[in-house]
C-alpha cells in the first residue's frame, strides 16, 4: 500500500517534468524559469503530498472501509471522535454525539476528552525529554527525588516500563484515607506509601505489572525536577510549541473546567462524578482532541523534540519473560512482529472515558478514537488494521 502511494507520487513528478520539457520546447525563451520553480515547489509541497494521497484509489477504498467500520462496528451508540491519518494526512475524521447530554452540546473537533491512561505517554516522554536535557537519568533511583520513599530497587526506568513491582494506589489508598470524598494529591499518595508501606506486588524488575502508581510518581518527578506543575511543564515543552491549543492537564484540585471540555458518562448515559483519585495526575488527566493528538503523533517523527536514540529507548520492549508480540516500552504498549514491524499504542479507560491511540510506525498511519461515554467496542481495532493494511493482525486486547 505504501509502495502504491510512492508510485503515484513518482508518476506525478515525472508528468510535471515532462510538462516542463514540453514548455521549454514550445515557449522557448518566453518560458519563465521562475514559473517552473514554482511548479516544482508545488509538487514537492505538503499540498501536493496531501492531494496525491487523498486522490489515490487505495485511499478511497480505505475511506469506504473506515466508514463501514464507523457506521456498523462503532454503531449509533458511539459518542465521540474518530480520526485516521496516513503520513500526517487526515483521510477519515468524524464526530458524533454530545459532550454534555443535559445541555445537548454536540461533539466537534474542538471537544476535549479525558485521555485516561493515554495520558501516560506524555508523562513518559516528559521524563525522557528531561534526560535528553541532562536533568536526570532514567536509571536514577526514586530515592534521589523522594529520599524517604521506602521501596528499594525502584528506578525511573522500572516506573516507566511498569516493572517496579509497586502496589497500585487505586487499590490501597482507600483503606488508609479517612476522607473518601476530598480529592487526593500526588504528594498525599507518596506520603501514604511512606507511612503505611503497603505490600509490593512483585520484587523490582522481575515482572511486568501495569500500575498507575508508577506514572503518578513519574508526574511528581517531572514537577520536582522542572519546578513546575506537570500541566505547566507539558504546556511549555510540548503543547504550545506543537500548536496543541486544545490540550491540557486538568487537575480538579485547582482548575476550572475548560471550554469545550466533555463530561463523562456510563454506558447508560448516566453522568459520572469525580472520585477522590481524580486529583492525582501523571497516570491520567490529560485532555485533548483528535486533531491535537495527531500533532503529537507527527512530532514523534520529525526529530525536533526527541533524538532517534530517545525514541529507540521509548520503543524498546523491556518485558521478555514470556514469548509473544505484546510488550511494553517506556510509556508505550508495543506489538512487535517477527518481521520487525512495530505498532506503538496506548489505550485508556477512566470513569466513562475511553481512548485508543495507535501508531503504525512502518507506514506512519495513525488511528485515534476518543469517547466520553463508556464503550468497550472502541478497543476492537482489528477490523481497522485489516482495512488499513489488507491483512489480519493479532487483536490487542483492552490494555489500559
Amino acid at each position: 500500500m505504501k509502495n502504491s502511494y510512492l508510485l503515484l507520487v513518482v508518476v506525478a513528478l515525472l508528468a510535471a517534468l515532462v510538462s516542463y520539457e514540453s514548455c521549454q520546447h514550445t515557449a522557448g525563451a518566453g518560458y519563465n524559469e521562475h514559473s517552473y520553480n514554482r511548479a516544482k515547489a508545488y509538487y514537492d509541497s505538503l499540498a501536493f503530498h496531501r492531494e496525491a494521497l487523498l486522490s489515490s484509489k487505495t485511499t478511497k477504498e480505505i475511506k469506504a472501509g473506515l466508514n463501514e467500520f464507523y457506521t456498523h462496528a462503532l454503531g449509533r451508540n458511539f459518542n465521540g471522535a474518530m480520526l485516521v491519518a496516513r503520513q500526517g494526512v487526515v483521510i477519515f475524521e468524524k464526530y458524533q454525539g454530545f459532550s454534555d447530554f443535559s445541555n445537548q452540546v454536540p461533539i466537534d473537533r474542538q471537544t476535549t476528552f479525558q485521555l485516561a491512561s493515554t495520558s501516560k505517554p506524555f508523562t513518559a516522554m516528559a521524563i525522557l525529554y528531561l534526560q535528553q536535557e541532562g536533568l536526570l537519568n532514567i536509571n536514577d533511583p526514586i530515592q534521589k527525588f523522594f529520599p524517604q520513599f521506602p521501596y528499594q530497587g525502584v528506578t525511573l526506568k522500572t516506573l516507566l516500563n511498569h516493572r517496579s513491582g509497586l502496589p497500585n494506589y487505586l487499590y490501597f489508598c482507600g483503606q488508609y484515607r479517612q476522607d473518601s470524598r476530598s480529592l487526593m494529591t500526588n504528594q498525599e499518595m507518596i506520603d501514604l506509601m511512606i507511612k503505611y508501606q503497603p505490600r509490593r506486588a512483585y520484587p523490582p524488575d522481575t515482572h511486568y505489572n501495569y500500575c498507575n502508581t508508577n506514572y503518578a510518581l513519574l508526574g511528581s518527578v517531572v514537577e520536582k525536577v522542572s519546578g513546575m506543575s506537570l500541566g505547566k511543564f507539558l504546556r511549555k515543552t510540548f503543547f504550545d510549541p506543537l500548536g496543541m491549543k486544545h490540550t491540557y492537564v486538568y487537575n480538579p484540585n485547582r482548575d476550572k473546567p475548560h471550554d469545550h471540555q466533555s463530561l463523562t458518562y456510563d454506558y447508560r448515559t448516566r453522568p459520572i462524578a469525580n472520585d477522590c483519585f481524580d486529583g492525582v495526575v501523571g497516570d491520567k488527566n490529560v485532555y485533548s482532541t483528535a486533531e491535537d493528538l495527531l500533532k503529537w503523533d507527527q512530532a514523534l517523527y520529525d526529530g525536533k523534540l526527541f533524538t532517534d536514540a530517545t525514541l529507540k529507548e521509548a520503543y524498546t520492549p523491556y518485558s521478555n519473560e514470556h514469548p509473544g508480540i505484546k510488550n511494553y516500552g517506556l510509556g508505550w504498549h508495543l506489538l512487535v512482529y517477527p518481521d520487525s514491524s512495530e505498532v506503538v499504542y496506548h489505550n485508556g479507560w477512566w470513569h466513562g472515558n475511553t481512548s485508543v491511540f495507535y501508531r503504525f510506525i512502518d507506514d506512519s498511519t495513525t488511528l485515534i478514537i476518543l469517547s466520553n461515554r463508556y464503550n468497550k467496542a472502541i478497543y476492537n481495532v482489528q477490523p481497522v488494521w485489516k482495512i488499513l493494511h489488507e491483512a489480519s493482525y493479532a487483536v490487542a486486547d483492552n490494555d489500559d
